[in-house]
């Protein structure tokens, strides 16, 4: 079962001018397909074929044979969760996820600011996360391609800090970029998606 780039759930030019449609076009069209093309590659001859992307991931994480697998299917899984986590207009934050924010991270203006500082504070390529970890919201930062899959952690939404995810837009002004993701981009109606479908899960 062959791996496939999805497509972006937005146009192209739908989330200017916080992100540009040349951005776009490049991360999506360029380095994410190239981590679908050589995780489809790298996985014959693994056993895992008709694995899920998911399995894929986790199984290829804990073999250290496996790692040039790992880095680029994870990196498909990564980046198929950053283009679900933006929207353009991305509105007023659902009730229960402002409930659970103010609860687990301190209020609205805490989390925006943790979030930019774990981003910042990720050294070189990698992710931060916003995250529910056993019923409880957590900012995460991850390197490379390391993501809350493998941690165990679900995975409510994130912004990619390699350089390529904002450099056309922002140049070297990470922290830019990152106060203009959580202030315009977050898709908070799939937060509270995802929120409420873990909630059911840990209650079954």
């Amino acid at each position: 079962m062959a791996f496939t780039l999805p497509p972006l759930p937005f146009a192209y030019d739908a989330l200017a001018p916080h992100m540009s449609k040349e951005t776009l076009e490049y991360h999506h069209d360029k380095h994410h397909k190239t981590y679908v093309e050589t995780a489809n590659s790298l996985i014959e001859g693994t056993g895992l074929e008709n694995k899920s992307l998911e399995e894929v991931v986790i199984a290829s994480h804990k073999d250290e044979k496996l790692k040039n697998l790992f880095n680029n299917a994870a990196q498909h899984w990564n980046h198929s969760q950053l283009w679900l986590s933006m929207k353009a207009n991305s509105g007023k934050i659902p009730g229960e996820v402002a409930k659970r924010i103010d609860a687990d991270l301190g209020g609205l203006d805490k989390f925006k600011k943790d979030f930019v500082a774990e981003g910042m504070a990720q050294f070189g390529s990698g992710w931060v996360w916003l995250v529910s970890n056993g019923g409880k919201l957590e900012i995460v930062k991850t390197a490379d391609a390391e993501n809350p899959l493998v941690l165990g952690k679900t995975a409510l939404a994130t912004s990619d800090v390699w350089e390529h995810a904002y450099y056309i837009d922002y140049r070297n002004e990470r922290e830019k970029y990152l106060k203009t993701f959580v202030d315009n981009l977050i898709n908070w109606d799939r937060v509270a998606e995802l929120l409420s479908a873990a909630g059911q899960r840990a209650a079954a």
